[in-house]
């Protein structure tokens, strides 16, 4: 037998042997075994790489500072106020800081946590509303897919909202199917309200906005105005008042410029400008949304023939009380996704992270095209189901192992040979960039001095670190002109007689511009960024000098 022979009889005894174990598994069928399989899949990787920056850095960095403070109510960055998002994914990440250390997998543990409660709420939603076989297949293709696998990798904010938009779709879902079906009612309204609460909690409006809109044209569309003011329930509303207020009102008073940067700005200024980063056409979403959806997604040319004009939609029997009618899942899932995408493809910046909620009814969709293949009896339809699943789990183990073959800019060598060197009253500077991972690795508690030209007007209309800290300084003026530095007072410093043992963090291909660092050798180096040390004793190289200006 030849090597290609025993490849292609390895891989068929593979899917022989996924196969059955997919068989047992369905037979086991319960929320538990979803939850537990699940969170074994998300998280045994999470460990393998770094923080990446900068978004990881920053938000775990965030967090990692709240635990070391002790100040919960107001996430820091730098040491002051960072109100570009709310606080849940801090204070949650914080508690696994606290429990598991200060590590990747700690960091993404939110992100894991967040992936599973979606997958196994969407479970029993479906096993409730649709069918066993439905829920079972509907949660393999959203559990076992590259987009969903790489939003539980990631720590911010992306996965943890994606999960909130959608439970609150879902609880408010379940308490218009429990008002129709004459059931109690009341406990699905007031959990719809608590999870909009943390949604808002998470990233602001959007946890009420987006969850609101799908409900709101879900029930347009079946002409279900009563319904819509069941859901308006005011003690709902007030239960959501309750756990939103406190903070924004706490944030108010202790820095009063708090509601207009953080609901004026941040949530609606912000929305429509076009001057953020990562701007993209309207259609951006489309491409990705299949792209990293793959295999599953090839399967939806199949769903729009089998649902297209000149054919008719498969409406299987409702066969148990709770069960409703698989048109009216049909809308809610079309209205859910189109919510979602239509939302986010409006502003011009756009990050491939915010569209996750659309997962669960992409998920819905793709199912349906193998249980209308399963109702015709179409020959290995579980056999098609299996292949695309190992395939879908192949890609992800094979971007896990693109991140460890290729590894990412992290600052997380440097920190390791500071922790190891630094004593205590030594000096931190970061030229022309700010690590946000590095004080959690380094156990950096001090602040850190950026520097940089602060007085070039594009910092303003930027959207980088540099507007992020400039942002901070706006509530804490006079701590950010003790860490926000020009060069010329960076070179000021180091010429003085007495000044501590100072660590520079550079790029390397900028270090020259720096007179300080001119023709002197890093510490250490790692991705093109370098660590510097320097001492009173040493020489340094452009005192009594015009000092240069860092790069624009």
């Amino acid at each position: 037998m030849n090597a290609a022979a025993k490849i292609c009889h390895a891989s068929h005894r593979l899917v022989d042997a996924c196969e059955n174990t997919w068989q047992r598994l369905q037979a086991r069928a319960s929320w538990g075994w979803v939850a537990v399989c699940t969170f074994v899949w998300l998280v045994a990787t999470t460990w393998a790489y770094p923080l990446l920056l900068p978004d990881e850095g920053r938000y775990v960095g965030v967090a990692w500072h709240m635990l070391m403070s002790g100040d919960y109510l107001t996430p820091r960055l730098d040491g002051m106020p960072f109100f570009h998002k709310p606080p849940l994914f801090y204070w949650l990440t914080a508690g696994a800081l606290a429990v598991f250390g200060d590590n990747a997998w700690a960091g993404r543990l939110v992100s894991v946590l967040s992936a599973t409660v979606l997958v196994t709420v969407f479970y029993l939603f479906l096993r409730r509303y649709a069918r066993l076989s439905v829920a079972s297949r509907a949660v393999l293709i959203l559990a076992v897919q590259p987009f969903l696998f790489g939003g539980a990798h990631y720590a911010n904010l992306d996965m943890l909202v994606a999960a909130l938009i959608s439970l609150t779709v879902m609880a408010g879902a379940d308490a218009v199917f429990r008002h129709e079906q004459q059931r109690s009612d009341r406990m699905a309204v007031l959990g719809m309200y608590a999870l909009a609460a943390a949604g808002f909690l998470a990233k602001g409006l959007i946890g009420v906005v987006l969850p609101g809109g799908v409900l709101f044209f879900w029930l347009l569309g079946r002409r279900r105005y009563r319904a819509m003011g069941r859901l308006l329930w005011w003690p709902g509303i007030a239960l959501f008042l309750a756990l939103v207020l406190p903070w924004m009102v706490a944030m108010q008073v202790r820095y009063p410029g708090f509601f207009d940067y953080y609901i004026v700005y941040q949530h609606f200024q912000r929305f429509l400008e076009t001057g953020f980063n990562n701007p993209h056409p309207f259609w951006f979403y489309v491409p990705v949304i299949l792209a990293l959806t793959l295999p599953w997604s090839i399967q939806l040319w199949r769903w729009l023939y089998l649902h297209g004009p000149l054919h008719t939609s498969f409406v299987p029997p409702v066969r148990r009380p709770e069960q409703v009618d698989r048109r009216v899942l049909r809308g809610l899932m079309l209205s859910w996704l189109a919510v979602v995408l239509v939302f986010f493809s409006i502003p011009s910046s756009k990050l491939v992270g915010y569209v996750i909620a659309v997962l669960p009814p992409l998920a819905w969709f793709i199912q349906e095209t193998f249980e209308q293949r399963k109702e015709e009896t179409a020959p290995n339809v579980r056999r098609s189901l299996v292949r695309h699943a190992l395939i879908a789990a192949g890609i992800c183990l094979l971007a896990v192992a693109a991140l460890l073959a290729v590894p990412q800019r992290s600052s997380k060598p440097l920190a390791q040979v500071l922790a190891q060197s630094a004593a205590p009253g030594d000096q931190l500077v970061m030229f022309n960039q700010y690590a946000y991972d590095l004080p959690m690795y380094a156990g950096w508690r001090a602040p850190i001095v950026a520097v940089t030209n602060w007085d070039d007007p594009d910092v303003m209309r930027g959207d980088d670190w540099r507007r992020e800290l400039a942002d901070a300084a706006l509530f804490m003026p006079d701590h950010g002109a003790d860490v926000l530095w020009l060069p010329s007072r960076l070179q000021d410093f180091l010429c003085q007689p007495a000044h501590p043992a100072t660590w520079l963090m550079a790029w390397l291909d900028e270090a020259d511009r720096l007179p300080a660092l001119a023709g002197r050798a890093p510490v250490a180096q790692s991705r093109g960024m370098g660590l510097w040390r320097v001492t009173a004793q040493d020489a340094v190289s452009g005192c009594g000098e015009t000092p240069s200006s860092a790069p624009e």
